[in-house]
């Protein structure tokens, strides 16, 4: 009996708890979603994307065919390929060390320090989301990996795609998480200067104004291996402060370290403000040290310039600039993507001069131009800061050097201005395989701007230039050079092939991306055109009110091969 009433009040209880999961069930069912709501809009509020939608959020679709098609990119395969790239050392921290990540508007720059072991080549980009443990003893799983792009010319960065906002990124799950770093804020380079053992530093983040000297006194410079810990920094007063350059004594410590030339890892330098609030720059900048000034064994006329996606153009710009008396060239690489490395070796190898600097950093043309006039100025005794569509001409029969060394007899002249005449499409509608200066005959009446030849050894200290002309040092001059003297031909208004690339990225750090409704009316536009990169239907005939043959006449007589018929640039042809 007692076993029936314990068997019967098994199964009252079953059937209870039978009636029990159903309603539980049922209420676990309602409630779903309504949880689930409130979830989503808490993930919303603080800004973490939740994991369903992660993939959408990469910024093209290419990303995300790269990260389908490839098995390795997958979260599944993450730990085989750690595993694997760990049997290679990669990530063995002792081997590599990640000193900041930096995001810009289409990429994030990881910079790092390598052993000389490290083969670079399987490095890889690893994503982790915001809500990724960081700190407990579990360790943080990244949601993707993508390949690094790892750029052959020896520099002290790798290229990761855009993280989502909020993600972190590494390079090793057994690295450090960062959190990438707004490029906007940060002090990005720094030059040793000789000549009076001062630091020239470029930052980002103070928004100083155009053209002018900034009060010195409320900054001064930092120096350090670690940030982080201030009783261990150097700090130095600022001598001047203008855009986006500061210059400052350098410590004596500091000096002695580069001095005995054995110091394999410089410091970091920032930018810090004084006073109440102060705040220091993050930074990724290690001083260079520059080549003393030396009157003997210099070039006498030297070229700077910015550029991005040009390679194509180099060929034509350089071989003709050789021949009219430049030497050397200093090729400012605003992180291009196309075949310059290549492009350059060849013209190295046909005796050209040719050097290119790696400069990833957005608007920032005033102070890669003053960055590279200080470089410039151990090895030329004349500078000329024009771009790859911009050609010197001289009408007459006086030569660069002529005009140059006139000048170069008068100490007290520093720059020389030359007028800009715009050329347009000239009626081609493609662009022409002869080149610019053979291709386009037809410009504008009056010149437009000017763009400056300087001596680097007499500009200001502070460096203040806005891309067509630098400040002097008190005393020195400048001259407007006659328009029959010599002119820059700047092919600026080409086919619209090559012209609507303009409504790309600007270079220069105060002038407006062509797509912002900013300074429309701006003489720096093509006018009319507004914002959007839609080709008018009269292109081809705008921009042309003077034909001027002048240059071409010049380069037919002087480059074409009289067997071929070709210019030196033509695609086929040997640079030499």
């Amino acid at each position: 009996m007692k076993g029936r009433r314990r068997a019967g009040g098994g199964r009252a209880w079953a059937r209870g708890s039978s009636a029990s999961s159903s309603w539980f069930a049922l209420v676990a069912f309602l409630c779903c979603p309504l949880f689930a709501t409130v979830a989503f809009s808490t993930f919303r509020i603080f800004g973490v994307s939740f994991r369903p939608v992660l993939l959408p959020t990469w910024q093209t679709s290419v990303i995300n065919a790269v990260a389908t098609d490839h098995s390795f990119l997958r979260r599944e395969s993450i730990s085989a390929t750690a595993t694997i790239a760990a049997k290679r050392g990669i990530n063995n921290p002792s081997s590599i060390r990640i000193q900041e990540a930096i995001s810009f508007p289409d990429q994030v720059l990881v910079f790092l320090q390598f052993s000389s072991s490290l083969p670079r080549l399987d490095l890889v980009c690893l994503y982790y989301p915001p809500s990724n443990p960081t700190t407990s003893s579990s360790s943080p799983v990244a949601d993707l990996r993508l390949p690094a792009i790892i750029p052959s010319f020896p520099t002290s960065f790798i290229r990761c795609p855009l993280a989502p906002r909020g993600f972190s990124i590494s390079l090793s799950p057994d690295l450090p998480l960062l959190k990438p770093r707004p490029w906007d804020h940060l002090t990005y380079a720094a030059l040793l200067d000789p000549h009076n053992n001062s630091t020239v530093v470029f930052a980002k983040g103070f928004n100083l104004r155009p053209a002018r000297l900034s009060d010195p006194s409320r900054y001064e410079c930092v120096f350090g291996w670690n940030f982080a810990k201030p009783k261990y920094l150097l700090t130095s007063p600022a001598l001047t402060a203008a855009q986006e350059i500061i210059r400052c004594n350098t410590p004596p410590s500091v000096l002695l370290r580069f001095r005995s030339q054995s110091e394999p890892n410089p410091p970091l330098v920032s930018v810090k403000t004084k006073g109440r609030g102060a705040i220091t720059l993050p930074s990724v900048a290690r001083p260079e040290t520059l080549r003393l000034s030396s009157r003997k064994n210099r070039h006498t006329m030297c070229v700077c310039t910015m550029m991005r996606n040009q390679a194509r153009f180099l060929p034509e710009w350089i071989i003709y600039h050789s021949l009219i008396g430049v030497e050397r060239w200093f090729i400012y690489d605003n992180d291009s993507d196309d075949d310059i490395e290549q492009v350059i070796q060849s013209l190295g190898m046909s005796n050209y001069v040719v050097s290119r600097h790696l400069w990833p950093w957005v608007k920032t043309q005033e102070a890669g131009f003053a960055h590279c006039a200080l470089r410039a100025r151990g090895y030329c005794e004349w500078v000329g800061f024009i771009d790859v569509d911009e050609f010197l001409y001289l009408p007459t029969n006086f030569t660069l050097h002529d005009v140059l060394q006139n000048y170069s007899n008068m100490p007290w002249i520093g720059e020389l201005r030359t007028a800009c005449y715009s050329f347009g499409p000239s009626g081609r509608k493609t662009t022409p395989s002869e080149g610019v200066m053979v291709g386009y005959t037809c410009r504008l009446g009056a010149p437009e701007r000017h763009k400056s030849i300087v001596r680097p050894e007499v500009l200001n200290p502070s460096l203040i230039n806005v891309v067509h002309h630098f400040h002097l040092k008190e005393g020195m001059r400048y001259v407007n050079m006659e328009k029959g003297l010599i002119v820059i031909n700047h092919y600026k208004y080409q086919v619209w092939e090559v012209f609507k690339e303009k409504f790309n990225r600007r270079v220069a750090t105060y002038v407006a991306d062509w797509q912002n409704e900013e300074n429309v009316g701006s003489k720096d536009r093509a006018p009319g055109l507004g914002t959007k990169a839609v080709e008018p239907s009269d292109w081809s005939s705008r921009f042309c009110e003077v034909n001027d043959t002048g240059l071409r006449d010049w380069v037919s007589m002087a480059f074409i091969d009289p067997q071929t018929g070709l210019l030196p640039w033509q695609k086929g042809r040997n640079l030499i």
